[in-house]
């Protein structure tokens, strides 16, 4: 049995009502949506990640972006809590042309810190201090 999880991070135009958080490449900052464990807090850095190298990408390249919303899910086998693998979907409000945005979020794909970890695989260890 696989459980899901599912988070959500918006700004701009795209930003949802709510509490939200300071961030550099936005001047209201970004609105996260999500419950607080650690399944949605791994996912929730997938977004997150992906939501600020959008913006930092788009500037470096003089794109303009008027909100982002990145949704990210993934699931963990019940038993093991091995997870399922993590996807993300994302909708731009922009007023550049397609193949920008889809440039865009190529590059985003690629350089994304977060997903790129992931996918390279990791360890996690416990210390004392």
């Amino acid at each position: 049995m696989t459980e899901e999880f599912h988070v959500v991070a918006s700004a701009g135009s795209l930003r949802r009502t709510g509490t939200h958080l300071p961030h550099r490449w936005t001047q209201e900052g970004v609105v996260v949506e999500t419950e607080f464990t650690g399944a949605h807090l791994l996912h929730l850095s997938v977004a997150a990640c992906v939501l600020n190298d959008l913006y930092r990408e788009a500037a470096a390249r003089g794109l303009r972006l008027d909100g982002v919303r990145v949704e990210a899910r993934g699931g963990f086998d019940a038993e093991t809590w091995r997870s399922t693998g993590i996807s993300y979907a994302v909708t731009l409000d922009s007023p550049e042309p397609a193949h920008a945005q889809d440039d865009l979020l190529a590059v985003v794909d690629e350089v994304a810190e977060i997903p790129r970890a992931l996918r390279a695989g990791t360890t996690v260890t416990r210390t004392k201090d």
